[in-house]
C-alpha cells in the first residue's frame, strides 16, 4: 500500500463510486490486481504524470500505449487546437480523414484500404465480421491470453483486464455468442496443424496480437507465424493481426514490419489517434472492398473519422516520420532490461524479462513466458508489492501483471537509469520480506 499522500485521489475515488460503476469508466483503471485505490490524475506533460495530491509520476503506461511521443507533445497539441476551431464533428466526410488514410495506406505494406472508427474493439468486431462476410464462413480462432476489446464473440479466454477461467469471460456474454470461437494456446504450432486439418473450411479467420500485450509481453515464435500464414492461406482462411497495442509502436508499420508479416487484415488504434479515440481496420483492397458501401457487410459510426482525432493522428504519424524514436526505444529499452534483471537476480527474486522495443513485462515466475499457462504462474501477489512500492519511488507501472509497459519518446537514459534504481530498492523490500 502507498506510503505518498492519495488522500485527494482516494476522496475522487470514492466520489465517483458513487455515479460510475467501480468508480471508473474501464476495469484496467481499477487497481483491483494491485489492491488500493486507483490516483486520480490532475494533468501530464511530457514523460509525466501527476496525480491531484501533486505527486510525480515516471509514465509506463503512456494511456495504455498511445503517447508515444509524451503527453502534450506541442505539434500534436497545436494540430488539436486548430481543428477544434473548425469543429468538432461534422458526420460528413473531411479531407483529414483522407490524409490520415494515405498515411496508414503507405506505412504499413499490406494495408490498401482503410475503415476508421472510434476504438479498438470497433475495429477488431468489424474485422471479424469482414472476415466471416468475405469467406462465407462463420468460425473464427483466437488465441488463450489475446485480447481483442469488448466484443461478445472474443470475449473468451482473453487477456488483460479481462483474465479470468470463465469462458465466456464476461456475465451478459450467451454461450451462443462463442460457439463459433475456437481458442488454442498462443505459439502452439502443433494444434494449430491439427484444427486446420479438421476444421479449414470452416474457418473464417485466425486474429491474435502479433506480439501479445494483453497477458504481459509475448513475443511470438518465427514457426508459429510461419504456419499461421501458411496455414490460412492453404485453407482460404483470412489472418488478422490486431495491432491496436503494436501498431506504429514497434515499427513505423508495426510488429509486421519489424517481423516481416502479410498478414491480410490488420485493426489499429491508439498511436493512430494520438491520443484521441480512434481505432481503424484495414487490408488488402478485394477485401475491404466487402464494406457498406462499397459492398455488403455493414459497418457505420456516428463519430468515425472525427476530425479532431483525424488531426491528432496526422500529427502523431508524421512526427514519427520525421524524427524515428525506434533504434533509440531499443537502446533505452536494452539498458531497462539489463538493470531491471540485474536488480531482481541481485534481490534474489524469480523473474522473467520479455521486451521487444519499447514494450516489455517483469513476470515474477521462474519459468520462461511463452504463452496464457506460463504467464499465469506469475506471483501476482509479488507483482501487487512491487508495483505499490515502485508507485512510492515515483514509477508508475501497469496496475497488473498482466499488461506491457510502454516507453515514450521523451524518456532518457536518466529515466531509465532513474527507474532501475527505483526497482533495486523495490525488489530488496520485496526480498526482505
Amino acid at each position: 500500500m502507498p506510503t505518498r499522500s492519495q488522500t485527494k485521489s482516494t476522496a475522487a475515488f470514492e466520489r465517483a463510486r458513487k455515479v460510475t460503476p467501480g468508480g471508473v469508466n474501464s476495469p484496467a483503471r481499477a487497481f483491483g490486481a494491485v489492491g488500493g485505490s486507483p490516483l486520480f490524475v490532475a494533468r501530464a506533460d511530457g514523460p509525466h504524470l501527476y496525480d491531484v495530491d501533486g505527486n510525480k509520476f515516471l509514465d509506463y503506461i503512456g494511456s495504455w500505449g498511445p503517447m508515444i511521443l509524451g503527453h502534450c507533445h506541442p505539434k500534436v497539441v497545436d494540430a488539436v487546437l486548430a481543428a477544434v476551431r473548425n469543429g468538432s464533428s461534422y458526420g460528413a466526410p473531411c479531407e483529414l480523414e483522407t490524409e490520415l488514410a494515405e498515411l496508414v495506406v503507405e506505412a504499413i505494406p499490406s494495408v490498401e484500404m482503410v475503415r476508421f472508427v472510434s476504438s479498438g474493439t470497433e475495429a477488431t468486431m468489424s474485422a471479424i465480421r469482414l472476415a466471416r462476410g468475405f469467406t462465407g464462413r462463420d468460425l473464427i480462432v483466437k488465441f488463450a491470453g489475446c485480447y481483442h476489446g469488448h466484443v461478445d464473440s472474443l470475449l473468451v479466454s482473453a487477456g488483460s483486464s479481462a483474465l479470468t477461467h470463465g469462458v465466456p469471460n464476461s456475465p451478459g456474454v450467451p454461450r451462443g455468442c462463442t460457439d463459433d470461437t475456437l481458442v488454442l494456446r498462443f505459439n502452439d504450432v502443433a494444434a494449430l496443424k491439427e484444427l486446420f486439418a479438421a476444421r479449414g473450411d470452416k474457418i473464417a479467420g485466425v486474429i491474435l496480437e502479433p506480439v501479445v500485450g494483453n497477458m504481459g509481453l509475448v513475443p511470438p515464435s518465427a514457426e508459429f507465424r510461419t504456419e499461421l500464414r501458411r496455414l490460412t492461406q492453404h485453407h482460404g482462411a483470412l489472418l488478422i493481426y490486431d495491432e491496436v497495442m503494436t501498431g506504429f509502436r514497434l515499427a513505423y508499420g508495426g510488429a509486421q514490419e519489424l517481423l516481416g508479416d502479410t498478414p491480410d487484415i490488420t485493426a489499429l488504434g491508439k498511436i493512430i489517434g494520438g491520443g484521441y479515440p480512434v481505432g481503424a481496420y484495414g487490408g488488402r483492397a478485394d477485401v475491404m472492398k466487402k464494406i457498406m458501401p462499397a459492398g455488403p457487410v455493414f459497418q457505420a459510426g456516428t463519430l468515425s473519422g472525427n476530425p479532431v482525432a483525424m488531426a491528432a493522428g496526422i500529427a502523431t504519424l508524421k512526427e514519427l516520420q520525421a524524427s524515428p524514436p525506434y533504434q533509440r526505444f531499443d537502446a533505452l529499452g536494452a539498458r531497462l532490461e539489463a538493470g531491471l534483471r540485474k536488480a531482481a537476480a541481485d534481490a534474489g527474486v524469480p523473474h522473467q524479462f520479455n521486451r521487444i522495443g519499447s514494450m516489455w513485462t517483469l513476470f515474477f515466475t521462474p519459468t520462461p513466458v511463452t504463452d496464457f499457462d506460463t504467464a499465469k504462474t506469475a506471483d501476482t501477489k509479488r507483482f501487487g508489492r512491487f508495483f505499490w512500492e515502485m508507485m512510492d519511488r515515483g514509477v508508475y507501472l501497469p496496475c497488473s501483471q498482466f499488461e506491457a509497459a510502454f516507453l515514450c519518446a521523451p524518456m532518457t537514459e536518466a529515466h531509465i537509469d532513474e527507474t532501475i534504481a527505483a526497482a533495486r530498492d523495490a525488489l530488496k523490500a520485496i526480498a526482505a520480506g
